[in-house]
């Protein structure tokens, strides 16, 4: 799923700006790994907490996966993976130091370090952003100047990306505020719709759409790439425990490697973890997830998962953030990306 670009991120479709709740011990659960497995000899275990960004799903696969096969203590982590709640304030947590280490879409992070929180990003595993815009092949749309006029079903929060596509390519588009719901454009109230490539879009063609049928532009490719899934930690924690930062980084590129090797696995294990959160689950949308997740972190022929933030991608999102007036100046790209030694 998503996280709100604009705002702290949280769970709910709302202004998002009231007080939230801190951890609880009914609000976030230890999971255990399913076997264990040896530190590396002489390397002593550090007790760690991932906090993501959203709900349990194959887009955190690697994670769960690795706490399951004991890869990451094999590394000397002993993992903990919070349980993501509504009543949850992620920007709460990590100012309170309740996570070791938070998974943060770059647009989101850049803001809070704006704001004042001292975050780094120590590892960008996503290269391409998954967001997009879809219509039918029906109503005519099939370049961007075709929008000129239409009507576009945009996520409440996320008016930031579209809006900054439409004033590039010159076209006027009327946006129509929405929750997380294709009905407005599967009843045809409007034209475009925007969706994430691994949870949307698959949605729509489960809904009787034929691929063919549709049109997709993904904000990528129209110089628009808004990352996700960076991994970050405090700027304290980088400066104390760099160690501890490069062994977390090793062992999450271990456990998406396994992932990606062993789908049929990885999807049972987070479907299981669905179960245990009462999260609703289904195999075919949780493959089409990994499956799509494999192609954004490693595009085209890659083999190697990359871990580099590339500044020229730090800088787009900052300065269409800057200019929209939702930070007030850009923070250096070297003070916030930091790459383990």
């Amino acid at each position: 799923m998503r996280i709100l670009p604009l705002l702290p991120w949280i769970l709910i479709l709302s202004l998002l700006t009231g007080s939230c709740g801190t951890r609880t011990d009914t609000e976030l659960t230890k999971k255990e790994p399913a076997a264990e497995s040896p530190a590396v000899p002489g390397l002593s275990m550090k007790k760690v907490i991932l906090l993501p960004y959203w709900i349990t799903t194959a887009q955190f696969g690697g994670y769960y996966i690795g706490l399951h096969k004991g890869i990451f203590r094999k590394h000397g982590i002993d993992l903990e993976i919070l349980d993501f709640r509504p009543v949850m304030d992620p920007a709460q947590l990590i100012r309170e130091k309740q996570a070791t280490f938070f998974l943060l879409w770059l647009v989101n992070a850049i803001e809070l370090r704006a704001s004042g929180q001292p975050i780094v990003n120590i590892a960008q595993l996503s290269t391409r952003s998954s967001l997009l815009l879809v219509t039918r092949k029906s109503s005519g749309i099939l370049t961007i100047k075709d929008m000129e006029g239409k009507r576009a079903g945009i996520w409440l929060g996320y008016e930031l990306q579209p809006r900054a596509l439409f004033r590039q390519e010159g076209v006027q588009v009327r946006i129509t505020p929405i929750g997380s719901t294709n009905n407005l454009f599967l009843a045809g109230g409007v034209e475009i719709i925007n969706a994430n490539w691994f949870d949307e879009y698959h949605t729509i063609l489960n809904s009787g759409y034929d691929p063919d049928e549709l049109t997709t532009f993904f904000f990528s490719d129209y110089g628009l790439n808004f990352l996700e899934d960076g991994i970050y930690s405090l700027e304290e924690t980088y400066a104390t425990d760099p160690g501890l930062c490069r062994r977390f980084v090793d062992a999450t590129l271990e456990s998406w490697r396994y992932a990606f090797a062993h789908p049929e696995e990885t999807i049972g294990v987070v479907v299981e973890e669905q179960k245990r959160q009462r999260i609703p689950a289904n195999l075919a949308h949780q493959r089409w997830t990994l499956d799509r997740y494999k192609d954004l972190y490693l595009p085209g022929q890659d083999t190697t998962l990359s871990t580099a933030l590339k500044e020229s991608d730090y800088m787009n999102v900052a300065r269409i953030l800057k200019e929209a007036g939702l930070i007030k100046s850009i923070p250096p790209f070297h003070d916030f990306f930091k790459p383990v030694p």
